[in-house]
């Protein structure tokens, strides 16, 4: 399954509710999974984002449906990248190799 890395910024309304940042994420895990998606992990950060969430999802629609209901939440403003395993990478190699 494809693997997302999302990078996430609070908003005014995030930050002013950072205590139920954790009950947040289960929130968000129990949505992905019912969209057929799956939250592999979620980690809180010091720097330029607060938190990093590595999610799988069948394919870009599914990851982006579970995002957009994240961020209408109003906590969180996404970030997303499409990551690749290595064994993608060598398939895409061989592919642009020809």
């Amino acid at each position: 399954m494809p693997t997302y890395v999302t990078l996430l910024t609070w908003t005014d309304q995030g930050i002013q509710n950072y205590k139920d940042t954790a009950k947040r994420s289960k929130a968000f895990e129990s949505a992905v999974q019912k969209l057929g998606a799956k939250l592999l992990s979620i980690y809180w950060t010091v720097g330029p984002y607060d938190l990093v969430a590595i999610v799988e999802a069948p394919d870009d629609e599914t990851a982006t449906a579970a995002l957009l209901q994240l961020g209408g939440v109003g906590n969180v403003r996404t970030t997303s990248l499409r990551a690749y395993g290595q064994e993608e990478m060598e398939r895409i190699i061989a592919k642009a190799a020809g």
